[in-house]
């Protein structure tokens, strides 16, 4: 059995977006290079991979995955860049 490591950040990540009445679906037991997350919010779902940081790139898998998909997907290191991509995906105005 594989077991996909879950970065630190997520559980802040996903804190936040609930707290602003987003749903979240983990993702990690679907591995092949599938994001961590799935998020609905007004209508719309987003998936995001989260990495610990800016400069953390994706794995081989990840990378292929990201080619292949054909729907919203994103990277985020931060709550803040979460909450700005699942917005932009709503196509909701973003306050810097």
């Amino acid at each position: 059995m594989v077991f996909k490591r879950v970065d630190t950040n997520q559980t802040q990540i996903v804190r936040e977006l609930r707290r602003l009445g987003m749903e979240v679906l983990h993702l990690h037991s679907v591995h092949h290079g599938c994001p961590d997350i799935l998020v609905g919010y007004r209508g719309r779902n987003i998936l995001l991979e989260i990495k610990k940081d800016e400069k953390a790139k994706l794995t081989p898998d990840q990378e292929v995955w990201h080619k292949m998909w054909r729907g919203q997907v994103a990277v985020v290191s931060n709550p803040q860049a979460a909450v700005k991509a699942v917005k932009l995906a709503c196509n909701e105005t973003i306050e810097e």
